[in-house]
């Protein structure tokens, strides 16, 4: 562990120095505490920190999705390409699971929320029932590494342990946590949640694979010869995981990414979208969408813009590493951030006060070289739970569960 005055010049050299404040009055434990933490935080990422309220005057034009269509023509071709590659180990899944429950009533982690009704069905029971269909098909395990958070990592490595890795096999099952960034008043000083504590958040959905790679995974990933890593969201039950159809079209096409999208239920819909922004693979985001844009047609006279993501995404590794040494910007983003006062007493504002920052996996789509958006069913692949009732909630999900033939 670094010593009281490595951590003083660590901090100075990034305008931080007030974290020391409140040293001298914390006993041995606390002491130890914070300098573990300051010996652990990246400072350096605040200074990547972009501000995102600038106009964006790249240029918008749509993007050729793989449809349904195509998909199906040239379907067992894919999949039996998917198959080798899926035979030879060469993809990983990476499960983003460091949410909780909150949005539905429950103080677990998100992928513990039982959604059954005549029998416990576990969020990531259903996850990891979706990847053992395509284990049983190849005969090979796929390594699944499941991102963590800080709140909820004990609990979900011991649910996993207590529901036997629901009969998966568990040498093939990577836990790793989301690594966190400091949260900063406007003028960039990093708050303090405590005397002995710096204010952090998760680094965002685009901060997996740096995450991964801190823990030090990337060493299997090497040793495994896995060269691409399919990466999705808990919430979504019905999503297909290592989808062989979607693994081999990825290939086929020598993209170095590929991302599952749905055709939009209306042009308003609040999704982004799969684009070009100056010729390089993108997502626009709802807010983005002008009238001019989302009443755009293709030359077969469809929606241009008309193709929703879905948070399930294949990368390549060597594409990863690749914008992962040039740094991935962070995003700033206004929050209310609790913290303690100069008097030591933790204060809750209740209107925005600083700025958390995240990385986007739009900017992982961005720096890619290429992008095939993939288009699957809705109905068969997008089950989203957001909320306990109304719209993309454990209703709506139930009812397509029930239209796929599974039982709760």
């Amino acid at each position: 562990m670094i010593s009281v005055s490595e951590a003083g010049e660590k901090l100075n050299k990034y305008g931080q120095g007030h974290v020391l404040s409140y040293f001298d009055s914390l006993n041995e434990r606390e002491k130890n505490v914070l300098l573990k933490q300051i010996e652990e935080t990246d400072f350096s990422v605040l200074l990547s920190a972009k501000n995102d309220h600038g106009e964006d005057k790249r240029v918008i034009t749509p993007i050729k999705a793989l449809q349904l269509g195509e998909i199906n023509e040239k379907k067992d071709f894919y999949k039996e390409k998917g198959i080798k590659a899926l035979r030879e180990g060469k993809l990983g899944a990476v499960l983003l699971a460091g949410g909780m429950g909150t949005r539905l009533g429950s103080d677990d982690p998100k992928g513990m929320y039982d959604i059954g009704l005549t029998r416990h069905v576990y969020i990531f029971m259903r996850l990891i029932e979706n990847l053992t269909e395509v284990v049983r098909l190849t005969g090979k395990p796929v390594h699944l590494f499941i991102m963590t958070s800080e709140k909820n990592h004990e609990a979900t490595t011991d649910f996993f342990e207590k529901k036997d890795y629901f009969g998966y096999d568990r040498s093939y099952i990577h836990f790793f946590r989301q690594e966190m960034v400091p949260a900063t008043d406007y003028d960039g000083k990093v708050f303090m949640e405590a005397k002995n504590r710096i204010a952090t958040s998760p680094n965002g959905n685009g901060g997996w694979f740096s995450s991964l790679a801190a823990a030090g995974l990337l060493s299997l990933i090497e040793k495994e010869d896995i060269e691409w890593l399919n990466v999705f969201a808990v919430d979504n039950v019905l999503q297909k995981i290592a989808d062989p159809v979607f693994f081999g079209a990825v290939l086929d096409g020598n993209f170095e990414c590929g991302s599952k999208v749905v055709r939009k239920n209306s042009p308003d819909e609040r999704v982004g979208v799969m684009c070009l922004k100056d010729g390089h693979p993108s997502i626009v985001e709802y807010y983005e969408l002008t009238e001019k844009l989302m009443n755009e047609k293709d030359e077969n006279g469809q929606p241009a813009y008309d193709f929703g993501v879905i948070l399930n995404y294949i990368f390549s590794v060597k594409a990863l590493l690749r914008i992962m040494n040039d740094r991935m910007p962070l995003h700033i983003v206004e929050k209310s951030i609790p913290y303690i006062d100069e008097n030591g007493e933790l204060k809750h504002p209740e209107k925005p006060n600083g700025h958390k920052y995240e990385k986007l996996v739009l900017d992982m789509v961005e720096l890619m070289e290429s992008c095939v958006p993939f288009e699957v069913e809705r109905e068969k692949e997008f089950a989203p739970i957001k909320n306990r009732t109304g719209k993309d909630s454990v209703e709506s999900a139930r009812e397509l569960l029930r239209l796929n033939g599974y039982e709760l």
